[in-house]
């Protein structure tokens, strides 16, 4: 069977700008840059080059990434990749990328690389030759490639749009990484749809050839598959069995890579646009009452701990006794206990012994990257809007405000009408005449953006 990802099996597009004149477009706007390449004026178009690369560039300047870095920074030593990596869900998914797309890179001069959610590389394989030559811009394991750090690359911008893309040659911000392209495609959780991470193929120009983004978004699709199966597969076997069950807990290695069961998946804690958090650990989900909810939600945004009187300050509106935290901390342990002994929090101070990922906190590393369309896909509501807790109800403040500040700043019109539909937009004037100023003046959509501006005007009149 030919390679899949062989250059003799990538041919070039029939169709579209030719490739060597979209490098001259794409060359030519970084002329028109600033020397640091750190301000792209609003009003700047740049001729022959998709909009979807000058958006990304925006973005890229905005977020300060600077072009003439050579190198991506290491966001983690060997041990801590080595660790992050044993623990992290892609772990169970890398044995279906080796078989499908590892292998055949090696005869084929391309890279395979796998990411985290946030762009940072866990796993850089493929064609020894090219694997020196990426080292050359840091393009390997433990460094941070997203849009935020980099610019535009498809591992960070596929991140931030949330779908494949391919990026060629001089599309790229960074212009040591100009004789690349590459294509990237998300990972999301089979049972969630959270963003996992990202495959990304690198090579020379055969790396952004029409089929390569068909083969990634296919590998990915078996890869998410495959992992729903291990998860299938590892319930089946603790409801069969109790000394299994009991051990899976505390230890067992998995099948492929030395990693525990529990690394198939991302502990979660879903806080947007609910009264009750839902806790996911291992793959349980449990409801929680509401003070349990304000809990956990502060302690997994305060890994570090929190004393007694920290917690109560933060938990309770006026004066409140530690007494009473305390009294709630055991009936806490105690729905912990059930769920899994190794997430009953520590005290002195109150501490989370395991990583908990909040959808709250997710949003809010989308947005420090820039990623506002992801951040508003996982955006489902304000933080556990009934509370009257302090802390949670700065939280909620500052996760609704700077996602409306990010939409309203840099949002399409697409994203804004998608705000505009939550419940803390509905009478959000500002968000719909910005959303009517970027609508085509023939869209069907304007309609209803018109009746709705005349409905608040009509509500604040009366």
């Amino acid at each position: 069977m030919r390679n899949p990802i062989h250059p003799a099996a990538l041919l070039p597009p029939a169709g579209g700008i030719p490739a060597a004149l979209r490098q001259k477009y794409a060359s030519a706007g970084h002329e028109q840059l600033d020397p640091q390449g750190l301000v792209f004026p609003a009003d700047l178009q740049l001729p022959g080059l998709s909009s979807l690369i000058q958006e990304s560039w925006r973005r890229s300047a905005q977020l300060q990434a600077n072009p003439d870095n050579p190198e991506a920074p290491l966001a983690m030593d060997s041990e801590e990749l080595e660790e992050y990596r044993r623990q992290h869900p892609l772990a169970a998914i890398m044995p279906v990328i080796h078989k499908l797309l590892v292998l055949p890179s090696h005869d084929s001069g391309m890279l395979v690389a796998v990411g985290d959610e946030v762009g940072r590389l866990l796993w850089v394989e493929g064609d020894a030759e090219m694997r020196r030559r990426a080292e050359g811009m840091m393009f390997v394991p433990g460094a941070d490639w997203s849009e935020a750090t980099v610019g535009t690359s498809a591992p960070g911008t596929a991140l931030a749009l949330g779908r494949g893309i391919q990026i060629s040659g001089a599309e790229h911000y960074k212009r040591s990484v100009h004789p690349w392209s590459c294509t990237a495609v998300p990972f999301h959780d089979p049972d969630s749809g959270a963003v996992l991470g990202v495959v990304d193929i690198t090579g020379t120009e055969s790396a952004v050839a029409p089929h390569t983004l068909s083969l990634v978004e296919a590998t990915v699709a078996a890869a998410q598959a495959h992992l729903r199966v291990e998860r299938l597969q590892l319930a089946a076997a603790k409801q069969s069995s109790p000394a299994r069950r009991r051990g899976a807990a505390t230890s067992g290695a998995g099948r492929d890579g030395g990693g525990t069961a529990g690394s198939l998946y991302r502990n979660s804690l879903q806080l947007l646009g609910r009264d009750q958090a839902l806790l996911s650990i291992d793959g349980r989900t449990v409801a929680l009452s509401a003070r349990h909810s304000e809990i956990l939600a502060l302690l997994s945004t305060h890994p570090e701990g929190l004393n007694a009187e920290e917690l109560c300050a933060l938990l309770y509106p006026g004066d409140a006794s530690t007494m009473t935290l305390r009294a709630e901390m055991v009936r806490l342990r105690k729905v912990l206990q059930q769920l899994n002994p190794a997430a009953v929090p520590d005290s002195r101070p109150y501490r989370l012994p395991l990583d908990l990922v909040p959808d709250s906190g997710q949003v809010l590393n989308c947005l420090q990257r820039g990623a506002h369309r992801i951040a508003l896909e996982i955006y489902r509501g304000a933080v556990l809007p009934r509370s009257e807790a302090p802390g949670i109800a700065e939280l909620r403040t500052r996760v609704s405000s700077l996602l409306r500040d990010a939409v309203l700043t840099d949002g399409s019109a697409e994203s804004l009408l998608r705000y505009a539909e939550l419940p803390e937009a509905r009478d959000d004037v500002e968000v719909r005449i910005a959303a009517l100023k970027l609508l085509p003046p023939r869209s069907p959509k304007r309609a209803a953006v018109v009746a709705d501006l005349e409905r608040l005007e009509a509500e604040l009149s009366a």
